[in-house]
């Protein structure tokens, strides 16, 4: 299955100390394929778009899915946004934010499993503080469709 994430509204695009300290402090937000976070964008960008596949697959009339960029047990299963500083020693890792497979609705899940087109979800990445985006995102903070 095709998943495509488009953040929007990275909070080092804002103004203020908080969107400052971002950028003096290279932060930059990626998806975490088991422990690395790759795909790296920083937190001033305009927007950040991630593409990968996972493995879906029907257990019991229930859709599961895997691999390497999904984390969690069974039926509680979620992608990973990581946001951390990025120095000449590598990423480090300072704030997450949980996108949950049980938020998305059956049918646009189901769609995606039965390659109907790719899993999109979009999600603003700052939080009502200013901050970056963390913990668990739900709905309406993440939209899922399929495109």
């Amino acid at each position: 299955m095709r998943i495509r994430i488009d953040g929007s509204d990275l909070p080092g695009r804002r103004v203020g100390a908080e969107a400052d300290a971002l950028r003096l402090g290279n932060v930059h937000v990626g998806v975490q394929r088991k422990a690395e976070v790759v795909d790296r964008v920083p937190a001033d960008a305009e927007t950040a778009t991630w593409c990968f596949e996972v493995s879906s697959r029907e257990i019991d009339g229930m859709l599961d899915v895997g691999g390497p960029w999904v984390h969690g047990r069974p039926g509680a299963r979620f992608l990973y946004l990581s946001w951390g500083a990025v120095s000449e020693d590598g990423f480090a890792m300072f704030r997450r934010a949980k996108l949950m497979f049980t938020d998305i609705p059956t049918e646009v899940l189901r769609a995606a499993h039965e390659g109907n087109g790719t899993l999109v979800g979009r999600v603003g990445l700052t939080d009502p503080a200013g901050g970056p985006i963390s913990a668990c995102v739900r709905p309406p903070g993440v939209a899922w469709t399929v495109e």
